[in-house]
């Protein structure tokens, strides 16, 4: 029987052509969205939905759990409000330096967790992010249990005021949009697929010659300057840094929007984080009731939808997405 002379890459262009149409239906969405949603609550939406996607590279690609990624979403939280308040940088600037101040501290924690494996990695990045916790308290800059508020937003490129909340939110498209669109590249990419075989069987990996450490430490440092980008993004967006985003309980409600949404796709935390929200938003005058019903939620989600909303979907249509 004569052998296709179709090229290898038509197929691969052919195999990716539905999550080409998911990620134009998402820009679109959220595109249009301001015309009948308000902004501010979708550029909350897009920041948690950025955090969630960092997280789900290193535990949905990576097999890597962590506790502790709100110490990366804090600290980014932290640098670029006094960065904008205290030194009158530009939001632009930033935002990257609250990325790098993340990276930084992620080469510093994963180097340290990354010798251990499975629960006891976990634990570590836990333990971790309370130390981080308990610093930022402590620390004058921050301003303890008040944070830092009154942020200013500022000029982006010195010319467009993002005090407006049309401009602010297409900033934060922006970023959002970047930030998932290297994601998708990096889990598309030989590196990505390194990763799921660690996440695999790392024992056959290292069988293979690959030195696994290094390559579960360049994912956590990236997972966590991406959920630092989202945290900086937060603070511009609320102009406010404050504990909330350093605490433990943030840890695990990006678990939550994860495991909600899809764990290892790459649309699933974006959904996630939008139930997420939408619910915290909506359930908001049930008050301390809202924390019992997103958990009766989740757990009939879970059972319902074991895969996650977006993994149940991609499992029907039976394309990864």
């Amino acid at each position: 029987m004569p052998m296709s002379n179709a090229s290898p890459t038509v197929f691969k262009t052919q195999s990716f052509t539905h999550q080409w149409v998911a990620f134009a239906i998402m820009v679109l969405f959220f595109a249009i969205a301001p015309i009948w949603v308000y902004p501010i609550f979708l550029m909350k939406i897009m920041c948690f939905a950025l955090f969630a996607c960092a997280f789900n590279l290193l535990l949905g690609f990576g097999g890597l759990l962590s506790f502790g990624h709100a110490m990366f979403l804090g600290t980014a939280g932290y640098a670029a409000a006094h960065a904008a308040k205290v030194w009158g940088w530009n939001p632009e600037v930033a935002v990257l330096f609250a990325t790098a101040c993340s990276a930084g501290l992620a080469l510093i924690a994963g180097s340290l967790a990354i010798r251990r494996q499975g629960i006891y990695f976990a634990m570590i990045t836990l333990a971790l992010s309370q130390m981080v916790y308990f610093f930022y308290l402590q620390t004058p800059f921050t301003g303890g249990e008040d944070g830092i508020q009154s942020v200013p937003r500022g000029k982006l490129f010195g010319i467009f005021d993002l005090s407006e909340n049309k401009a602010m939110y297409m900033f934060v498209l922006a970023i959002f949009l970047s930030g998932f669109t290297i994601i998708w590249r990096i889990v598309h990419s030989p590196f990505g697929q390194i990763l799921k075989a660690i996440r695999e069987n790392q024992d056959r990996a290292v069988s293979l010659g690959y030195d696994t450490d290094h390559f579960k430490l360049l994912a956590f440092v990236i997972s966590g300057a991406l959920a630092g980008t989202a945290g900086a993004t937060k603070a511009l967006v609320f102009q406010l840094a404050s504990l909330t985003d350093v605490h433990w309980s943030m840890s695990g409600e990006v678990v939550l929007m994860t495991l909600l949404g899809g764990l290892g796709t790459l649309f699933g935390p974006v959904v996630g984080a939008a139930i997420i929200v939408s619910m915290q938003n909506y359930l908001a005058q049930f008050g301390a009731w809202v924390t019992i019903i997103q958990g009766l939620i989740f757990v009939i989600c879970v059972l319902a939808f074991r895969r996650g909303v977006i993994g149940e979907i991609a499992h029907w249509l039976k394309k990864p997405l």
